[in-house]
């Protein structure tokens, strides 16, 4: 065979795009080995893994010049998943193997002794092989199951080269991996935290429902062990299910990023992501010579936990501005523009002074005007007008915390916020958003009207409060959600009022 063609893939942000691996072998040169088209380093070392996987295969490396181009040469090539479509081509065109690859996609990265690795954003590529008429994708045993529940395409497990090698010669042919659901992967969820072991606060139990019911940023303001970072961590166990949507949303960012477990193809449960106040702006919404997701995509149908705000260096907490407003994250370098989502519930939680006890009616704060300042100037007023709920935690007194008596469970909490998230699924079942928080201004006349009496109070409160045309319209729309958490099909009164008292505190830091 003059030139084998094998078909693999890359991986452009989220999406994958169809790679033509070309292998040309002439026996008249001098040996050698080229890779071109755009490769970078781990491709460009795929040359010495190739040659040990083919040796130690029972197989033939060919003694001439061989020269593999990825094509289109023009896009960048990336990561060492090409290695065994590389491999692949060299058997065809050195005749050791002879069948027709044109509808088989390959895909994994080989060890020295012909193994296949485990490899990351195997899911996006086999849904682009299924999307694109392939009939089959071989990749390592390892990355099966995370493919196993795609449609309209078959798996080839293979634990080496030499199995594939056995597979095309039809000596020991490998078995197509079982097919799986995508419900079947949605099991009884497993919290670590939950709201019945939190004693008091019900306020802060009350906002947080709110917010996961639906999809609200929150920021908890309160002196230091008042339970801000507890209550952040149940967050999680009140979020409704995931749809199979969202999941599958989630695994591909997850498998694009390589921290996909092995163990868990899909992720059902809803993450819950927690930087480091000395996290980076590009930790934070993603980038890299290679764009990858940061935290605010892998947060993505999730909770982002800020903790300590006002840690955070003011440059790191300007670049969530656009994400909080469009929900998504745009990365731009000179090599092109990738976009990711980053669809999350935003919990901060903050002291409001540097020792924490500006507001402790029990300690004395023992910071300067100055220092005060300083701090609260860390967080900008455009960020702190994206976050929907402003609400204090204050210290537990010795009475509530000695408490015998459980608290309502998360479990209740989450049936409440459930139904509301239904409702609101109902509602917008012919437009792409999935809560109240995506909805924009025009929806927000159309799912929003209020009554005059509560378009009295709301005056009074933008002109009182002197809050912005944007904090106007999340009143409204964290009013919808407190009338759907009611079962109340119209906004009423109480609804804005309870809204309203939740940007009250805009002004404490």
């Amino acid at each position: 065979m003059p030139i084998a063609k094998v078909k693999s893939a890359a991986t452009i942000g989220l999406e994958s795009t169809e790679v033509e691996v070309e292998v040309d072998i002439s026996y008249k040169s001098l040996p050698s080995f080229l890779i071109v088209g755009l490769p970078d380093k781990a491709v460009e070392e795929a040359k010495e893994r190739v040659r040990s996987a083919i040796k130690n295969s029972g197989a033939k490396f060919p003694q001439g010049r061989i020269i593999v181009n990825l094509a289109p040469a023009d896009l960048k090539k990336e990561g060492p998943s090409y290695d065994l479509p590389i491999a692949i081509g060299i058997l065809l065109a050195s005749n050791q193997i002879n069948f027709d690859p044109q509808k088989i996609l390959f895909l994994g990265e080989l060890s020295l002794n012909g193994n296949l690795r485990h490899t990351n954003g195997i899911l996006p590529m086999v849904m682009h092989a299924a999307q694109n008429n392939f009939a089959e994708v071989v990749l390592p045993k390892i990355n099966a199951s995370e493919a196993s529940f795609i449609e309209n395409i078959d798996i080839i497990p293979a634990g080496s080269l030499k199995e594939i090698i056995w597979h095309f010669k039809k000596e020991k042919e490998i078995s197509y991996y079982r097919k799986t659901k995508l419900e079947d992967f949605f099991i009884e969820e497993n919290f670590e935290y939950d709201m019945a072991y939190i004693a008091g606060q019900e306020h802060v139990k009350r906002a947080l429902e709110i917010a996961a019911a639906g999809g609200h940023n929150v920021l908890m303001m309160g002196p230091p062990g008042s339970g801000k970072t507890l209550l952040a961590r149940t967050m999680p166990s009140i979020l409704p299910r995931m749809t199979k949507e969202e999941a599958l949303e989630t695994t591909k960012i997850y498998s694009v990023a390589g921290l996909l477990p092995s163990d868990t193809p899909v992720l059902t449960q809803r993450p819950f992501r927690h930087p480091h106040h000395t996290a980076s702006d590009i930790a934070l919404v993603g980038g890299g010579a290679w764009p990858r997701p940061g935290e605010i995509s892998l947060a993505h149908r999730g909770v982002l936990f800020l903790d300590e705000l006002a840690e955070f260096p003011r440059s790191v907490l300007e670049v969530l501005r656009q994400p909080l407003e469009d929900g998504l994250v745009t990365i731009s370098r000179a090599s092109g523009t990738l976009t990711f989502p980053a669809k999350f519930i935003l919990i901060a939680a903050s002291n409001p002074c540097p020792c924490g006890f500006l507001t402790d009616p029990e300690r004395e704060c023992l910071c300067s005007p100055g220092q005060i300042m300083r701090y609260k100037k860390k967080i900008s007023g455009p960020l702190l007008d994206r976050i929907d709920i402003h609400i204090e935690v204050p210290r537990m007194k010795y009475e509530k915390l000695s408490e015998t008596q459980v608290a309502e469970p998360s479990s209740k909490i989450r049936e409440r916020v459930q139904e509301a998230r239904e409702r609101q699924t109902a509602r917008f079942k012919n437009s792409r958003f999935t809560c109240n928080a995506e909805i924009g201004v025009k929806e927000i006349r159309e799912y929003c009207p209020i009554s005059l009496e509560s378009q009295g109070l709301l005056r009074s409160a933008v002109d009182q409060l002197h809050l912005s045309a944007r904090a106007y319209h999340r009143i409204l729309k964290l009013a919808r959600t407190i009338a759907d958490l009611e079962k109340e099909e119209n906004i009423q009164t109480d609804h804005i009022a309870e809204a309203i008292q939740y940007r009250s505190k805009e002004e404490t830091i």
